[in-house]
């Protein structure tokens, strides 16, 4: 048995790959917990940074996400029992969003799993997840590994982001959205994001990190390349309509009460639960739900006003609670008050008329309520054709 020494162990959050860049170039010093690891909220103005993703460039370290690795004859079948879509139906040097449920249905977590090939897949997600895979990969010949502290990433995201890699010299003109691929010894590029744009996400060796920052960085000078933090992205990914893990939903292992945890179907991802593919955890669970019916919806709403609702309380004729916004922002580019809301069943589907926000602003020392309508959208806020455009234009 091995013992740590003392003074070796790490005390407080840790810096990451590309932290000496980060560093530099943080002017505002606003930090964040991201896994353990001291990441960016904001490095000059959110502002700055939001206009910067939907204008120019920019670079956002995902380095703190975890990272697995499960390779083996059985790869395909053990992860094809964990998550709800049918894996069958990605092939090699493809990416897929994936979700993963209990026995009972509730959402474990959600993620992109990247395909090697059959017998080689990469699960890139929000919490940790080592115990559960281990526990699912019982019976199956797979071998399950920890690569978090071994795999950098970068997201290169907006308008520019393929000039920049042009420019760098990777050129991946070709490649489709939730395409990957190993474009030098090392370097995967996978054409993926968070901010509903034009956007890549880039994995190298985690002592490869610096000079992958460097390379692009000189790059992108004359594209307006820039470093963002969380803040930014915040914004950019409510606009694409994506949920984010511990705000619209409580991934349900990280719950402590009752009933806190919701199903793929309460999120709206019916189209991502494939009950025809054989059996998987929490299949039986849903099945019985579908039948049932619902206990909430989370939708995306659009708000009367320009003060952002976050946490605002959802009224039906401004009398009935029936939610609450879960995460809300005024949108600079579509010029909305826009949020994603979890809405008691049937609101929210098929009940959508008369629904209001209640609202409080601090007006100079002063509480201020007041009452907005609701509407219900069925897209996402922000669409682009340049995200999916290929080859991409050279704005």
């Amino acid at each position: 048995m091995s013992h740590a020494v003392a003074g070796t162990v790490p005390i407080g959050l840790i810096a990451g790959p590309f932290h000496d860049r980060l560093e530099s170039l943080s002017h505002a010093k606003g930090w964040m917990n991201w896994a353990g690891y001291l990441s960016p909220s904001v490095l000059d103005t959110a502002e700055f940074e939001y206009f910067a993703i939907r204008n120019q460039a920019t670079l956002f370290d995902i380095s703190p996400m975890h990272k697995y690795r499960v390779s083996g004859p059985d790869a395909l079948d053990m992860l094809n029992r964990v998550v709800t879509r049918d894996l069958r139906k990605i092939g090699d040097g493809r990416v897929g969003y994936v979700l993963w449920c209990d026995e009972e249905g509730m959402l474990i977590d959600d993620g992109t799993l990247f395909r090697f090939s059959a017998t080689d897949f990469r699960l890139c997600c929000q919490e940790r997840m080592m115990g559960w895979l281990l526990d699912a990969s019982w019976g199956f010949d797979v071998e399950v590994r920890d690569e978090s502290h071994e795999v950098a990433g970068l997201s290169l995201q907006g308008p520019t982001a393929y000039s920049v890699l042009k420019e760098a010299g990777l050129d991946v003109g070709d490649m489709k959205p939730f395409d990957w691929r190993e474009v030098e010894t090392d370097l995967w590029i996978s054409r993926t994001g968070f901010t509903g744009d034009l956007g890549y996400e880039l994995w190298v060796p985690w002592d490869k990190a610096l000079p992958l920052w460097d390379r692009l960085w000189d790059a992108g000078h004359h594209w307006g390349l820039r470093a963002v933090g969380y803040d930014a992205l915040h914004i950019a990914r409510i606009e694409a309509g994506f949920m984010a893990a511990g705000m619209d939903f409580q991934p349900v292992h990280a719950t402590m009460r009752l009933h806190r945890g919701r199903t793929p179907l309460e999120l709206g991802f019916d189209r991502l639960v494939h009950f025809d593919k054989g059996h998987f955890n929490g299949r039986r669970a849903l099945l019985a739900q579908r039948d049932k019916g619902l206990r909430t919806h989370l939708v995306k709403v659009d708000l009367g006003g320009f003060k952002p609702a976050q946490d605002a309380l959802i009224y039906h004729r401004k009398r009935r609670e029936v939610g609450y916004v879960t995460s809300g922002v005024w949108s600079p580019t579509t010029k909305r008050n826009i949020a994603l809301a979890e809405l008691k069943a049937p609101f929210g589907v098929g009940k959508v008329k008369d629904l209001w926000a209640e609202i409080y602003v601090n007006q100079e020392g002063r509480w201020a309520r007041r009452m907005v309508p609701v509407t219900v959208q069925d897209k996402p806020f922000f669409i682009n054709g340049r995200a999916r455009a290929t080859p991409p234009a050279a704005f």
